[in-house]
């Protein structure tokens, strides 16, 4: 299939609304990381019971995403993306509704099934703005959204889960799904779509080597991130003592030098790809294991989850661009693969993680973690001697 057209108009100002819609999207995904304590403790479930609702989403995302988004590829990008928030603000309300366990992990499959439709379109549509020499950074700034949910959204959410209840939280969330939709609506222009291609057609873009190689090293990357990121609210409390009513400002703390984590991955990462996901997981693995080495020091521990948040931020656009530079002809399909692979890896992340705190206790999860991520740094170095088709 032949690539579409790079988009002139509307500019930059559609990353920028992209990037706010991607806020709500990721604050709706991982505000279950800070509400673990508070919803397990309501519910009469163990962490670990609880943190398998991000495995269920993670899950849901990785089997559905690619088929989902090459059938829905030739929509209109503005109406796909009002209905992804809609979707959002529907499955928020239920979760703040859910009486138990079952209705909750119900909730969160709707958002499970829009969220890689968002990120395959959204991701495509920043690169098509910006053209090929700047979609590293255009698609950075769609991910802008990752660190300012991380900065703002999850931290936030935790704050308000604390003061008015892990229902509240979702109410607030389903609401800001609302207005973004309504944002979207209002200002962001229709663009062209794409012409309908069978699934067939784009799924070739799995003969090639180098390409599955690249998503393969996403999973190792992301169960990295999410064996400890899980449960950092958690390690946050039991491990390093912080109170529960400050944790939110912890995680606040952790997104804000993601920010730069954010930037430097979208400056690096259209020179070398791979050369620029090995750095970063040399360094997640160090931010990772110097977070439980440090655990009893809060002045050590803020310079260590500094170092973590770094990393981890700076991977997402990391892992999209590079696996979508090696399937320029599909992007749209393989940005929604590579959040597939994402998404398993946080689904393995979160059981590895699980495991880990039953087998060995809390301060394993960071340790487990870093082995991990320094493995995928031997893993790219590994995906850099595969020819590329």
């Amino acid at each position: 299939m032949s690539p579409l057209p790079a988009v002139r108009p509307p500019g930059q100002s559609s990353i920028v609304v992209l990037a706010i819609a991607a806020f709500v999207i990721v604050t709706t995904e991982f505000l279950m990381v800070g509400l673990l304590p508070a919803l397990s403790r309501d519910l009469g479930i163990s962490v670990v019971t609880a943190g398998q609702l991000v495995t269920l989403f993670a899950v849901v995302v990785m089997v559905f995403g690619p088929v989902l988004t090459a059938s829905l590829s030739h929509f209109g990008r503005k109406r796909l993306f009002v209905a992804v928030l809609l979707l959002f603000a529907v499955s928020n309300a239920v979760a703040a509704l859910a009486p138990n366990l079952w209705v909750l992990a119900f909730a969160r499959i709707v958002p499970a099934l829009a969220l890689p439709v968002f990120w395959g379109t959204a991701s495509d549509t920043a690169a098509r703005i910006a053209g090929p020499e700047r979609a590293g950074r255009a698609v950075s700034r769609v991910y802008l959204g990752i660190s300012g949910a991380m900065l703002f959204g999850i931290p936030l959410g935790t704050l308000a889960g604390d003061l008015i209840g892990w229902r509240g939280a979702f109410w607030l969330l389903a609401a800001l799904s609302l207005l973004v939709a309504a944002l979207l609506h209002q200002t962001m222009p229709a663009m062209a779509s794409g012409e309908r291609v069978s699934l067939a057609e784009q799924a070739r873009i799995l003969r090639c080597p180098r390409f599955v190689a690249d998503v393969l090293l996403s999973v190792l990357v992301f169960t990295a991130m999410f064996s400890g990121y899980t449960y950092l609210a958690e390690t946050l409390e039991r491990l390093a003592q912080v109170p529960a009513a400050q944790v939110g400002w912890w995680l606040m703390g952790f997104g804000a030098v993601g920010l730069a984590g954010n930037w430097l991955g979208g400056r690096w990462v259209d020179r070398s790809p791979l050369a620029t996901t090995a750095g970063f997981c040399l360094l997640l693995a160090v931010g990772m294991g110097a977070t439980v080495l440090l655990a009893a020091s809060h002045a050590g521990l803020a310079l260590a989850l500094a170092v973590w948040g770094v990393a981890n931020t700076a991977l997402y656009p990391v892992c999209q661009i590079r696996v979508m530079k090696s399937a320029a002809r599909a992007q749209a399909l393989a940005g929604t693969i590579n959040v597939s692979a994402a998404n398993a890896g946080i689904a393995l992340g979160a059981i590895v993680g699980g495991l880990s705190i039953s087998s060995w206790g809390i301060a394993s999860v960071g340790l487990v973690g870093a082995a991990i991520a320094l493995l995928a740094a031997l893993g790219a170095a590994w995906v850099g001697r595969i020819r590329p088709a």
